[in-house]
């Protein structure tokens, strides 16, 4: 459904100064994949998803987007995929079903099909009651359902979702997951969805795929499980009298699976591959030397850490504004917008 070869992006913001905003991205998304692009503000996520989307054409590099090159057949392209941007996508002034029945027309359906298809939407995403109130006067949760169903008026087999419930409270949040997976298991064919999001229990609990993206490049694809159980490994933390974690620190240096040992005053945190199977063996280890064990936890990884054991930085962190200014936010120049 997606090939790109190595895409980038550059974009130049005076005479001294070019922004690399994607450096050399190669991937292939298959029909029907759901998958999550997590990286802090400015890794770029967002101008490779403008440029599949064709909003912004690429300095070098290929992509192909449902079987079209993105830069010989944007139009194409458009016409194959639903976008779902960071921003309010209907017009404030009109009405809902009106803003479907336009998207509609636009997309080609005639009234008839666009009237259909804009009530099969607003009974799926629970925007009945609102179909004749104007845009402006939704709440927050129902903006981003009507986005959605704009992005899914004319069924697209590919939709791209960029940070679709950043600003949702929880509640808000999970109601739109709902909708948006029933609706991707009720459709026809399967539909592939994009994801980009900051929320980490987002990408882990919903995407098949993770793709994980810094400084332009994608450092790390594959499964969250796969990934936090390579990359990461379980924490395995020990409370115990501070005159003996350096001894216990040292058994576990030594044990088989261990990747990491930190020490701070009475606990003795453990990285380790398997956390519930290398526990037993090291209250065993730590009983035979002396050591006192007063409590001992077991948290499993997740994808901040994963982020942080591939770039020493949290993603919490990086993704919350206080990283690097974000390279996706360098606005194109009108020729880009018009390519």
């Amino acid at each position: 459904m997606i090939r790109t070869r190595e895409l980038t992006k550059d974009f130049v913001v005076s005479r001294t100064r070019t922004v690399h905003a994607v450096r050399g991205i190669s991937l292939d998304v298959e029909p029907g994949e759901l998958v999550a692009v997590l990286g802090p503000n400015g890794a770029g996520k967002t101008t490779t998803l403008r440029m599949l989307t064709t909003l912004i054409p690429p300095t070098s590099g290929t992509a192909e987007v449902a079987g079209y090159d993105v830069v010989a057949h944007p139009d194409r392209v458009r016409a194959a995929i639903g976008y779902v941007g960071q921003g309010n996508a209907a017009g404030a002034s009109q009405r809902v079903r009106d803003e479907l029945l336009t998207q509609g027309e636009v997309y080609g359906l005639d009234r008839r099909t666009a009237r259909r298809r804009a009530d099969e939407l607003l009974d799926a995403l629970d925007l009945t009651e609102q179909a004749d109130r104007k845009v402006e006067s939704l709440s927050g949760g129902q903006r981003r359902r009507l986005d959605v169903a704009v992005g899914l008026v004319h069924s697209p087999s590919l939709l791209f979702l960029d940070e679709p419930s950043t600003g949702l409270d929880p509640h808000n949040r999970a109601n739109l997951w709902e909708h948006i997976l029933r609706m991707r298991t009720a459709s026809p064919e399967p539909m592939t969805i994009v994801l980009t999001t900051h929320y980490l229990d987002e990408a882990d609990t919903f995407a098949e795929r993770v793709l994980v993206v810094d400084h332009g490049e994608v450092i790390a694809d594959d499964t969250a499980d796969a990934l936090k159980a390579e990359l990461a490994g379980d924490l395995v933390t020990f409370r115990v009298d501070p005159d003996r974690a350096a001894t216990l620190a040292a058994i576990a240096d030594r044990a088989p699976g261990t990747r990491s040992v930190r020490t701070a005053a009475d606990v003795v945190e453990v990285r380790t591959a398997d956390g519930p199977g290398a526990t037993p063996g090291l209250l065993r280890a730590a009983d035979a030397a002396g050591v006192e064990v007063m409590r001992v936890d077991v948290t499993r990884p997740t994808l901040d850490d994963v982020f942080l054991a591939l770039t020493g930085r949290s993603l919490r962190e990086t993704a919350d504004g206080s990283g690097p200014a974000d390279t996706a936010a360098v606005r194109p120049t009108p020729k880009e917008v018009l390519a």
